[in-house]
């Protein structure tokens, strides 16, 4: 690790947000820093200076002023700017920087031709989309839901709802009917905005079926809009009216229902692979005040940016992304197969759409970089300066791959953070150096730490990875659950008063950070703890190797235990002795004796979700007998159908211990 692959400019700080924000500080609050690090440990020290200064810095737009910054830092229980009203929406569409004719939506996809939306547009289509849902009764603190792609009406819907007070909630038309009922049924909507049907890559799919029973198992609903998206003239179901009689036009003026800090803005889903997904609210002040930090002083986004995310509706990349315009940044939505018709169509849409900041997945990096694919030399990406990747640990040569093929002056940022907090909470900042395979720096506000097996923070080895200060974007709470005692026992258990995220992170002595996996997933042989992604990183470097998910399983004695891979080879080639002592011999010589698994099997597909995170502690549940019905929850895989092949493995396994056929 460590390679310098960027160097910020020398006048970084005339050229950068952050710089301004320095110097703001410095005439506004007296306050002058050396270097990041300087600034990062008074950002988690002076919580109540850093935050007011965020505030105080973008203009937050507010109906009554805080009576204080926070009261308490206890976690959980922290209140944050008591007394304040806002509202998300008014702040978003406060567009700094552009004028009414200046385009802040650009959509592209492949249904249907692209649009933009100027400024002035996107705001008279949130005015009438408002207007809309007040005719039909919402009210703040209504819930409307969205099955609805990533494209301008379901943003418009987001921020229509939000002018309200009401309360959002989104899931991706790819998402199965048991996957939605299973997140909507415990917020109970009284609205829902569905599509029809949208084409992956050339294929279309029609979602009629399942927005009828997603409508027959919420009682709550007491409207549905459709939206005709596959089928622009086909009619609304029977019972619903059209998204155009929705967004009729009226004189009704654009505007916004002042709520409290932390009052419920949307509700995102933890991955829900095993049980019922949790139901995370998030506040409109919270989420305004990380957004505004994360996108203006690390992503450096401004009004001269187009910013893109790879992301679908039922991931919180997308409630990032579109916060987007509150920094005066235009957005680029994108709907489809990213591998339609090739691995080069997000880098040829960067291209046409002049983006400037282009987000995605380490996972889709990786599969641009086994393709051999080279985008500076398919497209022209001359605007790009800034590269994210989330998602995913993005090794070294993932780093590399985009330096040598995407642009050697770029920045590119490898960010983690989770649902739960609907940001990044480690990342890059244009500051500081970047350094092959490393996530830069703890993020402004983030008091991220390494705690060892005894609770101590350790620098330079690996540990839990925790948060042990407040965050305005931490959860308001979990939908229905008054005393918040689900909310404690998912992040306050294991270490009471501080965040355990459920990551493996070293922090190194400068600051950087490298994430090896969930700590729930880890691999413990011998009493060593062994993160899985630079296994991946290995066995996937290979050439035959397209795929591969790793498993350790716990010997009740105190053994060593078992440690199993299982792999997908490349088309045509199946697994043999050579091939896993291949395999056995790059671990060795790559990481360590510990690494090399007792066992190699090749399978057809690794399971995952629809965010495409590898699936490691519901193949771990099932290879140690737990049924998979309730090892995973199907309709929140993107291959639900590879579980099979791991329960008919342990069952042969099973068959094989058993006394009888011994």
């Amino acid at each position: 690790m460590g390679d310098v692959l960027w160097t910020p400019p020398a006048d970084v700080r005339e050229r950068s947000r952050i710089g301004d924000y320095l110097r703001w500080l410095a005439e506004h609050r007296g306050l002058e820093f050396a270097d990041y690090d300087a600034l990062w440990q008074w950002s988690v020290t002076d919580l109540d200076g850093f935050w007011r200064s965020i505030w105080d810095f973008f203009g937050v737009v507010a109906h009554t002023p805080p009576t204080a910054t926070l009261a308490g830092r206890e976690m959980p229980g922290t209140r944050w700017f008591p007394g304040a009203t806002l509202n998300y929406a008014e702040n978003v569409l406060r567009m700094p920087g552009k004028g009414d004719d200046d385009p802040v939506v650009i959509a592209h996809g492949q249904t249907r031709a692209p649009e933009t939306l100027t400024a002035g547009q996107l705001r008279d289509r949130v005015r009438r989309v408002a207007a809309g849902l007040r005719r039909l009764g919402v009210g703040a603190g209504d819930r409307v839901a969205a099955y609805a792609p990533n494209i301008p009406e379901t943003y418009v819907l987001l921020l229509a709802t939000a002018s309200l007070g009401a309360v959002f909630s989104s899931c991706a038309p790819e998402f199965g009917t048991r996957s939605v009922t299973d997140r909507w049924q415990q917020i109970e909507p009284k609205v829902l905005v569905a599509v029809d049907g949208y084409r992956y890559g050339d294929k279309p799919v029609d979602r009629r079926g399942e927005v009828a029973a997603i409508r027959a198992a919420l009682p709550s609903l007491e409207h549905t809009v459709s939206v005709g998206y596959l089928d622009p003239t086909g009619e609304a179901p029977e019972g619903a009216i059209s998204w155009d009689e929705l967004a009729a036009e009226t004189d009704e003026p654009l505007a916004f229902t002042p709520v409290p800090f932390d009052h419920p803005l949307y509700v995102l889903y933890s991955s829900g692979t095993t049980g019922l997904p949790k139901p995370i609210v998030h506040g409109h002040g919270g989420i305004l005040l990380e957004h505004l930090k994360m996108l203006a002083l690390h992503h450096d986004l401004g009004p001269a940016d187009r910013f893109f995310w790879f992301t679908t509706t039922g991931w919180m990349m997308w409630n990032f992304l579109v916060s987007g315009p509150a920094v005066g940044a235009a957005i680029v939505l994108f709907d489809g197969n990213p591998g339609h018709p090739d691995l080069g169509a997000l880098w040829r849409l960067a291209a046409e759409t002049g983006t400037t900041y282009f987000g995605t997945s380490a996972p889709f990096l990786l599969a641009c970089r086994k393709a051999n694919l080279k985008p500076a030399d398919i497209a022209d990406l001359s605007a790009l300066r800034g590269v994210g990747s989330t998602g995913a640990p993005l090794p070294v040569e993932g780093f590399t791959w985009v330096y040598e093929n995407v642009g050697s002056d770029l920045q590119l940022q490898s960010l983690s953070g989770g649902t739960d907090v609907c940001t990044g909470f480690v990342g890059g900042v244009p500051l500081l150096p970047v350094h092959a395979g490393e996530i830069t720096c703890r993020a402004l506000g983030a008091k991220v730490e390494a705690r060892s097996a005894d609770g101590t923070p350790v620098i330079g080895e690996l540990g839990e990875l925790v948060i042990t200060e407040p965050m305005p974007s931490m959860p308001v709470g979990f939908w229905n659950d008054p005393d918040g005692r689900r909310y404690s026992e998912a992040y306050f258990e294991v270490y009471p008063g501080v965040w355990r995220h459920g990551d493996w992170i070293t922090i190194n002595s400068r600051g950087g950070c490298v994430i090896t996996g969930r700590s729930d997933a880890t691999l413990n042989r011998g009493g060593v703890r062994l993160g899985t992604a630079e296994f991946y990183s290995v066995v996937e470097g290979l050439d035959e190797v397209v795929d591969s998910v790793v498993v350790h399983l716990e010997d009740d004695e105190g053994g060593a235990g078992e440690l199993l891979l299982f792999v997908v080879l490349a088309d045509g080639l199946e697994l043999d002795d050579a091939l896993r002592k291949k395999i056995c011999r790059e671990l060795r010589t790559a990481l360590s004796p510990r690494h090399v698994p007792d066992e190699i099997h090749q399978v057809r597909a690794v399971p995952r979700t629809l965010s495409a995170k590898k699936l490691e502690v519901p193949v771990k549940k099932i290879l140690t007998g737990t049924p998979v019905d309730s090892a995973a929850a199907k309709g929140a895989l993107a291959n639900p159908e590879s579980l099979t092949a791991f329960a008919t493995f342990a069952q042969r396994r099973a068959d094989a211990d058993s006394p009888a056929s011994a």
